[in-house]
């Protein structure tokens, strides 16, 4: 029987394909990689808002106080000849004395409102200390807490005292009166600024800090001494929030060149450009700008305030220049304080900055308080030299011969340097300088479009970024231009204020009073809007409503609800899932968004995307069905309808691929609970009698011991790796730790993982926790009482029991959430529970007899549940009213559980209604109480029950959420542009990806050179250890040195070259099932690995076997209604790496095809046959699949074909169980099945007989087929390996270890080949793991 060598598969095949083999690599699609396994599902940390202005100020009073006495030097000055005499540009010695001051002063006081136009001006010319004062005081009282500006001129007066004098006149100007700045300080009060030009300023500045810090002291012994005698005086004001500029320092005289103004501070403080000009002609460098003179500069055409005209574009050059000067010098709070609160006090110091630069080339410091960096030699006043020049150059033809004026290229210049900082730098660095000439463009029509291309590019680097921009004042601008009409600035604004609300929602409020909102229902309603820009309206709008009552009227109004709906079926997913996250929150809490709904049928559209392709997509279809229906406005019956209807729905998804899917539907049923409390109640006591009365026909309750696998009780046997997903999840440690199942009442505290020791597995269902324990924290259901109810509703007919017909819907979401409740993931699990265990907890509370309280103190007014809508609950069949605490004169009367004595046997089982004085009424509870609260002790009082009726209710919808929605927001935080980094050829992950796929082609070179040999014996025992459990799944690692050995719960990992151990872990399935089939995903680059265990539920682990905690990437329950049993086939799985396909069956009479892309079922087949499948393998080639099945038959289906049709081939040779059937992978591969009896068969795919039939051993309990080498092993209950070539010769027989004394080798529990290498993997029953290879001298 001599047989084709190219049977099993041909190794020559290979050669040709080594070279494509790299690239497939590349080629192949990851599973289980997105975000949503790899990420946390929560929003991201708020960002403390620093740039709203906390306290936006005014200037509102201005004093300006000259001391010039024209024509009368003081005694202290000896001035130059000839000097500088300029006051706000007038010589005053070209009038009389008295008009000179009096034209000065008015001249002041037109400088200063070109800056604040509003303020109230007082002038006070050559005053009186009364004047001075009268004047302070009365502005003061009519600024209120505003800003006031004390301006002083000291040109006309001797210069300030070191005992912090300055000084006036008396009444007939024969003295010069000192004026203590402590008064001053006083007058004045606070806020105010300070502007003091005079010589020896400084000394004013230092003085007023001595006062301050005198004044603080002062105030301090007056609080601690009553009899102080400013105790009985008002409060004077802080002086923290004074602000003061002075000319020159304490030691320094203003100077006196005749070119110059006298006044030069207050010429820099208030005409900035005309002084700034005459200083740039003043310098040698201006020989170079021909033919401008000082009286050309005074003729430059244009205003100040018309940026168009060459003097407002100087001054719009000046503005933006000092304005980043000061943002890349200063501390972000100072710059905040002194450049954006107060118009005026920006205004000033941004002038400020200008005097420092000319009056320090005078050898004079101007001063200010608070201190300033130097910020004179800036680079960026070269750029404004550069402007200025460009201007003046142009004058003299302007002037002369009319030409037209040419605009500075100093914006566009900025930009582009702006645009290169964005794509030359690296990714830490320096905020670039050019950021708040961005915003002053942003006024500019010329340059709008490419700033807000570049500022869009820029909020694209990260939230980091996004808070500069607002730290710099972006936020008024962009706020300003949604009331532009243009449409190509649509896609540019939609996209920055989607990025801005990504990182600060809290601009709903101002987008919504600017009535912004408008501005995107628009963009979202243009069916011309590209989806991407839809999707970014849609998100904006999203956050405008959410939680925000103003937002939801307004978008509400603008027709929110029917743009939505229109755009349901959009083809583009994000713009899916934000239309409905949009739609959940404009209804979330308001009910006329609500109606709106209904009236569109909108949750009839939502229905559809319960089907997404696309995970996100569906969540955000339950999270608005859930929100739909957790309204808590008055029920009607036509509510309580569509109530029904949406919760059916959602039913459906209980069995999603998708763990993200399922716990939002967990919180979406919640909701539903919360409205129909008091139906549920009574739904959960007729489950929990029901559980009590019925004895489970599962292996649950009778567990042989051998099946609690021995391991457990050795203390020799390491503790296992407890596990990330587990460390906050009770429900993990169920199997474990029974009698303490789930603890702790309270939703907020999370218990840490349990330990476990094997005294506590115990069987009984009872053990789980009594209502009469003292110490009151116990789930009230365990997860053992719910999977056993879960089991008991699916062989009794519950709906017959409760009887009534509307129960029933309430009886199936039950039913839903006990099956939630058992689920693989533990995350959705744990919210389950919460759920069930709430309303298990009122259920019981209500169902006590009422012998606790007085009757005569009760009135029966109140409802049974704590929830605002009591009358019409107890209408729909609930329970009774219960009486009420009318009075807070109960409190002490409700008597303290009685601790566990004589008169309480301890093991009584839960739920028993007669329970009487156990527990308090749950009317004692007071209604805004945390869901599992402790409850009230003895002593609360019962009166705060009136104060919040909606509390109880919020609270549970406030707790229960999933995170989704902000989670997904946070896509809008992140660099959109950016390229990914595992595209991004230089990065990390993509040379470790390169370094791993090299590593797989040396993989599958080297080991087909060894299998083109030919293997002539396979007994080179290679690893052996003792596992820490049974093993019963082996499977090699494609092309890492290690294997997965699975025991009936866990999972050992060990790398075979190195002999060592290098994980074991927990796989948090419940006790009486097992691990039946094991897969790697991703094999060839970042592994996982896929456990099936044989209740039908999958669960996909990472980061296993190397130095970090195992976790849980995701969990499903890949097949439905699978009852484990011992003799069964468990679960069996099959994975295709090219499709994504994973396909499952087992003791089902289907083959479930999952797509893990889209995380959900994509086909049954049914197998047509009535016996179990024990055995798949699949070709994505061919499309088909083989499938070996427990009455001998070997099934062969075509997927592409309807469900009747697609079984093409059915082959009945074997008599017995098939213990594995394998479809070879290439186009002309073969079906190749071996039964328990040993026969192994060889089935071409069209021809119903075998066309080759060999016998192995007999008692055959594992078996596997090399698929690249030509051999088969076979493992035997009678304690022997054998290995074939496709000859069916024996090529080795295996029976005793090696060393050891020669030890007989157990009974076969599991065997597995190397996909490449010729190594063979052996469990048996004595826990020992080996492995056996190809002779030495071939490796």
């Amino acid at each position: 029987m001599k047989m084709d060598s190219e049977l099993l598969l041909s190794p020559a095949i290979f050669l040709a394909e080594e070279e494509e083999a790299d690239m497939s690599d590349w080629n192949l699609p990851l599973a289980f990689m997105k975000k949503r396994h790899s990420e946390k599902i929560e929003g991201s940390k708020a960002l403390a808002q620093s740039w709203r202005m906390k306290d936006r100020m005014k200037t509102v009073s201005v004093a300006l106080v000259l001391c010039l006495n024209v024509g009368v030097d003081p005694p202290d000055m000896v001035k130059t000849s000839p000097c500088a005499r300029l006051e706000c540009w007038i010589d005053p010695l070209s009038m009389s004395p008295q008009k000179a001051l009096e034209t000065i002063g008015a001249n002041l006081q037109k400088q200063y409102e070109n800056w604040q136009p509003r303020a109230r001006y007082k002038q006070s010319l050559d005053p009186t200390v009364d004047e001075v004062k009268k004047l302070c005081t009365s502005l003061r009282r009519n600024a209120k807490e505003e800003r006031v500006l004390f301006h002083y001129n000291g040109h006309g007066v001797p210069r300030p005292t070191v005992n912090g004098e300055i000084w006036v006149f008396n009444k007939n100007y024969t003295q010069y009166i000192p004026l203590s700045v402590y008064d001053l300080q006083t007058w004045m009060g606070s806020p105010s600024i300070f502007v003091y030009d005079c010589s020896n300023a400084g000394i004013i500045v230092k003085s007023f800090k001595q006062f301050a810090l005198q004044r603080e002291q002062e105030l301090e012994v007056a609080a601690i001494n009553p009899n102080h005698p400013l105790a009985q005086m008002p409060l004077p004001p802080s002086m923290k929030n004074c602000i003061q500029l002075a000319a020159c320092e304490a030691s320094e005289l203003l100077p006196m060149n005749p070119d110059l103004p006298a006044d030069l501070f207050t010429s820099c403080l208030t005409t900035p450009i005309k002084i700034a000009l005459r200083w740039f002609c003043m310098q040698k460098s201006a020989k170079l700008v021909p033919g401008v003179t000082l009286d050309l500069i005074e003729k430059i055409p244009g205003r100040l305030n018309d940026r168009r005209t060459p003097l407002g574009e100087l001054n719009w050059i000046f503005t933006a220049i000092t304005d980043t000067i000061a943002w890349n010098v200063l501390p972000r709070d100072l710059f905040q304080k002194l450049f954006r609160q107060d118009l005026l006090v920006a205004s000033l110091f941004r002038n400020f900055l200008l005097a420092e630069r000319i009056m320090r080339s005078y050898n004079c410091t101007p001063v200010s308080s608070p201190r300033l960096p130097p910020t004179y030699m800036h680079a960026m006043w070269q750029a404004w030299d550069l402007a200025v020049d460009i201007c003046l150059s142009q004058l003299p033809t302007i002037i002369e011969e009319g030409t037209a004026f040419r605009h500075s290229p100093f914006f566009a210049e900025q930009l582009t340097a702006f645009q290169v900082w964005l794509t030359m730098g690296v990714e830490n660095r320096n905020p670039p300088e050019q950021l708040p000439i961005v915003l002053q463009v942003l006024l500019s029509q010329v340059h709008r479009l490419r700033a807000l291309d570049l500022l869009g590019r820029f909020l694209d680097l990260g939230p980091w970024a996004v808070s500069l921009a607002l730290s710099v004042g972006i936020f008024p601008y962009v706020l300003k231009l949604l009331q532009s009409s243009a449409r190509e600035l649509r896609p540019l604004l939609v996209f920055i204020w989607a990025k801005i609300l990504a990182v600060d929602s809290s601009c709903q409020a101002d987008l919504v009073k600017d009535n912004g909102h408008k501005y995107f229902l628009s963009v979202l309603a243009d069916p011309y809007m590209p989806a991407e820009h839809r999707t970014m309206a849609v998100f904006i709008l999203a956050v405008i409503v959410n939680s925000y009552t103003t937002g939801q009227e307004a978008c509400l109004q603008g027709n929110l609800i029917a743009i939505c709906l229109e755009q349901l079926s959009d083809p583009h997913p994000l713009l899916r899932q934000w239309v409905a996250v949009c739609l959940g929150r404009i209804w979330q809490n308001f009910d006329s968004a609500r109606w709106c709904g209904v009236r569109d049928s909108a949750h009839e559209k939502l229905y559809s995307l319960l089907s997404d392709p696309i995970p996100e997509v569906r969540c955000a279809a339950v999270f608005a069905l859930g929100t739909f229906v957790g309204n808590s406005a008055e029920r009607t019956d036509h509510s309580t309808t569509i109530d029904h209807n949406v919760a059916m729905m959602l039913a459906q998804l209980i069995n999603d691929g998708s763990p993200v899917v399922r716990k939002e539907l967990v919180v979406a049923l919640s909701h539903l609970v919360v409205q129909y409390e008091s139906n549920f109640c009574t739904v959960a006591l007729q489950f929990m009698e029901e559980e009590k009365n019925y004895a489970v026909p599962s292996t649950a309750n009778t567990l042989e011991p051998c099946n609690l696998t021995p391991v457990r009780d050795s203390p020799a046997i390491p503790r296992l790796r407890s596990v990330n997903s587990y460390t906050n999840i009770r429900a993990a440690t169920t199997a474990r730790n029974l009698n303490k199942s789930l603890q702790n009442l309270n939703l907020n505290e999370e218990g840490g993982p349990v330990a476990f020791s094997p005294g506590n597995l115990s069987t009984s269902s009872s053990a789980s926790s009594t209502l009469g324990s003292p110490d009151n924290d116990e789930y009230i259901l365990s997860f053992e009482t719910i999977d056993k109810m879960r089991r008991v509703s699916s062989y009794s007919s519950l709906n017959s029991l409760i009887g009534v017909s509307f129960n029933s819907v309430y009886t199936q979401i039950w039913r839903v959430l006990l099956h939630l409740a058992a689920d693989p993931f533990p995350e959705v699990s744990d919210l389950a529970m919460k759920v069930l265990n709430s309303i298990a907890y009122k259920a019981t509370m209500n169902a006590r007899p009422q012998r606790i309280l007085d009757s005569g103190s009760l009135t029966q007014s109140a409802p049974a549940s704590p929830t605002s809508k009591g009358a019409h609950i107890h209408q729909a069949g609930g329970s009774p009213p219960m009486p009420s605490a009318s009075s807070s004169s109960l409190t002490n009367e409700v008597p303290k559980p009685p601790t566990r004595g004589g008169e309480q046997p301890p093991t009584r089982p839960p739920y028993t209604p007669t329970l009487g004085g156990q527990a308090p009424h749950s009317h004692q509870f007071p209604r805004t109480r945390k869901m599992f609260d402790k409850g009230p002790s003895g002593s609360e009082q019962a009166g705060d029950d009136a104060d919040d009726p909606g509390g109880h209710k919020a609270y549970m919808n406030a707790n229960l959420s999933t995170g989704l929605c902000d989670w997904s927001a946070k896509y809008f935080a992140q660099p959109v542009m950016k390229i990914p980094e595992e595209h991004d050829v230089e990065s990390q992950v993509r040379k470790e990806r390169e370094w791993r796929f090299l590593r797989n082609a040396r993989v599958r070179k080297q080991s087909q050179r060894i299998t083109q040999r030919g293997v002539t014996r396979l007994d080179d025992q290679i690893f052996i250890n003792r596992n820490p459990g049974v093993p019963s799944v082996v499977k090699f690692h494609p092309f890492n040195p290690c294997i997965a050995v699975a025991d009936k719960d866990s999972i050992c990992f060990w790398d075979w070259e190195k002999a060592e151990r290098l994980d074991y872990f927990y796989n948090g399935n419940p006790r009486y099932t097992r691990i039946t089939a094991m897969e790697y995903l991703n094999g060839h680059d970042y592994s996982l690995l896929l456990t099936a265990t044989d209740d039908g539920a999958l669960r996909i682990w990472k980061n296993f076997a190397d130095q970090r905690n195992p976790e849980m990437v995701t969990a499903w329950q890949g097949l439905s209604d699978m009852l484990p049993t011992t003799r069964g086939a468990g679960m069996v799985v099959d994975w295709e790496q090219e499709t994504g396909l994973l396909m499952t069956s087992g003791d089902v009479r289907v083959i479930r095809i999952w797509d893990t892309e889209r995380e959900m079922k994509v086909q049954d087949i049914p197998t047509g046959a009535d016996s179990c499948v024990t055995s798949l393998s699949c070709d994505s080639q061919r499309s088909l699949i083989a499938a070996g099945l427990g009455d001998g038959s070997v099934r062969l289906y075509d997927r592409r074909m309807g469900a009747n049709e697609c079984r093409v081939m059915t082959y009945r040779e074997h008599s017995s169980w098939v213990v594995k059937a394998h479809l070879q992978k290439q186009t002309d591969g073969k079906v190749i099945s071996v039964s328990v009896d040993g026969d192994v068969r060889f089935f071409e795919l069209r021809s119903p007989d075998s066309v080759n039939v060999l016998q192995t051993v007999k008692g055959l309990t594992a078996l596997d087929i090399h698929p690249q080498a030509n051999l088969f092993a076979c493992g035997s209950m009678n304690q022997f390996i054998a290995v074939y070539n496709s000859n069916g010769d024996v090529i080795s027989n295996i029976k005793y270890y090696d060393g050891f004394m020669g030890q007989r080798i157990g009974a076969i529990s599991c065997l597995a080949f190397h996909p490449y290498w010729p190594h063979l993997a052996v469990g048996s029953n004595d826990y020992y793991m080996s492995i056996y290879s190809a002779e030495k001298r071939l490796r």
